[in-house]
């Protein structure tokens, strides 16, 4: 049977490198490698001032001049920029409507301590039925006690 199978052997025959060949590769490389640490601390250097001003632009950017509105660019702050005191800042709404709702319970609270809501007074209203039910409940106990006594 054929190599590779029935259909044949499709494949290169493989090529081994002569190790001279290899040998001159290598010290090619080296002399590369030391010339490079000397030109490569000059680019370095100019590289690093373009990095630090803006990032590398991509295809047309650097041609031409392309403001997307939709792109936010990061902004580093400083310390002394960022606000530390939370009461200067803005409230969401969200914020701002739970505040109220809360300020609201408290006042609703309040008003209905000191009888001034229409539940305070109807509350208010059901506990003087509840009592004069109570006081007539024990007076007409109380009259049936000296009724037995009596009779006693």
């Amino acid at each position: 049977m054929p190599r590779g199978g029935k259909r044949g052997h499709k494949g290169r025959a493989k090529q081994f490198t002569n190790p001279d060949e290899i040998d001159a590769q290598m010290k090619a490389e080296k002399e590369k490698a030391k010339d490079l640490p000397e030109n490569a601390g000059d680019a370095d250097s100019e590289e690093s001032s373009d990095d630090d001003s803006e990032p590398k632009k991509k295809g047309v950017e650097g041609i031409i001049e392309i403001e997307n509105p939709n792109r936010i660019v990061q902004k580093n702050k400083k310390i002394a920029e960022v606000d530390l005191n939370p009461r200067n800042r803005e409230l969401s709404r969200r914020e701002r409507e739970e505040i109220e709702k809360q300020q609201a319970r408290e006042r609703y609270m309040k008003l209905h301590l000191e009888g001034k809501t229409e539940q305070a007074r109807a509350d208010l209203a059901r506990l003087a039925i509840i009592r004069k039910q109570r006081e007539d409940a024990a007076k007409k106990r109380e009259t049936d006690k000296k009724v037995k006594d009596t009779k006693a």
